[in-house]
């Protein structure tokens, strides 16, 4: 089978796309490397000894898709491409709104063309908004998300259903991704953002090589144990895992429209990670307190146990895995 993976040099699609080559997937990428770097090409070459192919790209551009669908027998598409950081989405949310919700209906305008009827697509914890507890299950309503990010992600979600409406010979397969770190055990490939970073792990790298002073966390007066924000943190490699899963599910079974968690099923504090990273790579780092951040929730993790059950995934990685791992790689980056 030949997968097109939009968005595929980035963090979470460069380690799907290695999974993907090592279980004999033929791969196209499209990505228009604003927030990824050609090299990845390359390493992805080197940890798989596999020729992947590449399109340099917007997937908002219309006449590039019908070109790849063209030159190549696209059997499915694993949909990533799209602006992903929370902060920003609240500062301008028109780019947002318009760069994740045309490129989504460009990609599956061209799909339905072209008779491509199975797609995993890339979605969020935050769809499910504010709820009244926060272990998230997939029959929860969406809720009202706290970010314009995260309400793109929602509004695609609709979209899906809709199309499944209107044509139920679709496979659609949504994965709702908690909160993805880690690196791929050769160091190779990682997640390595210009400039300040949104997410934590990457904050924490720079901080770690010193290629910033500090690191600020977002608040420490949150309802929670030590006062900050919990989350569900997932090794990369684990949710990319989980893509090869969705696509092995949608190959067996008739078409529909899945919705699957991807997490741990349990939380961690930011400050429970500083202290897991510093104590996983005998360091220790420079931080600060700062204001809460806009659109950040207090606490949620995912309940992902209907990925188990359907899918036979669950996560193997543990919470020092991803604190070596992503040390390795920003190392291995800076050559040290």
């Amino acid at each position: 089978m030949k997968i097109l993976v939009t968005g595929g040099c980035g963090f979470i699609g460069s380690h799907t796309v290695c999974e993907l080559l090592d279980n004999d997937y033929e791969v196209v990428i499209i990505d228009n490397l604003s927030n990824s770097k050609i090299e990845v090409i390359d390493k992805i070459k080197r940890i798989t000894n596999k020729e992947v192919y590449f399109y340099e790209g917007n997937v908002q551009d219309k006449d590039l898709l019908q070109r790849i669908f063209k030159e190549n027998t696209i059997d499915g598409v694993i949909h990533f491409a799209g602006l992903k950081a929370v902060g920003e989405s609240v500062k301008v949310p028109l780019m947002y709104y318009c760069n994740n919700i045309d490129s989504t209906l460009t990609l599956l305008e061209v799909m339905s063309e072209c008779n491509c009827k199975n797609i995993v697509f890339s979605s969020s914890a935050t769809v499910y908004g504010v709820q009244d507890t926060p272990k998230y299950v997939e029959t929860m309503d969406r809720g009202k998300s706290s970010s314009p990010y995260g309400e793109t992600k929602a509004i695609i979600e609709k979209i899906l259903e809709d199309l499944y409406t209107s044509d139920p010979t679709f496979k659609i397969t949504i994965l709702r991704y908690f909160n993805p770190v880690g690196a791929h055990k050769s160091g190779l490939i990682g997640e390595n953002p210009n400039g300040i970073p949104n997410n934590l792990m990457p904050y924490i790298l720079k901080v770690a090589v010193h290629e910033l002073p500090e690191l600020t966390i977002f608040g420490n007066d949150y309802d929670t144990p030590d006062g900050t924000c919990i989350r569900d943190y997932i090794h990369v490699v684990d949710l990319a895992k989980g893509h090869i899963k969705a696509l092995e599910h949608a190959h067996n079974h008739e078409p529909n429209i899945y919705t699957y968690n991807l997490g741990s099923g349990h939380g961690v504090s930011v400050g429970e990670m500083v202290t897991a990273f510093e104590k996983a790579n005998n360091l220790k780092l420079n931080y600060k307190y700062g204001a809460r951040r806009e659109g950040d929730l207090p606490e949620y993790y995912a309940d992902p146990s209907k990925a188990l059950r359907e899918l036979g995934w669950k996560t193997e990685e543990s919470l020092e895995d991803m604190c070596k791992d992503s040390y390795h790689f920003i190392t291995m980056e800076k050559g040290e």
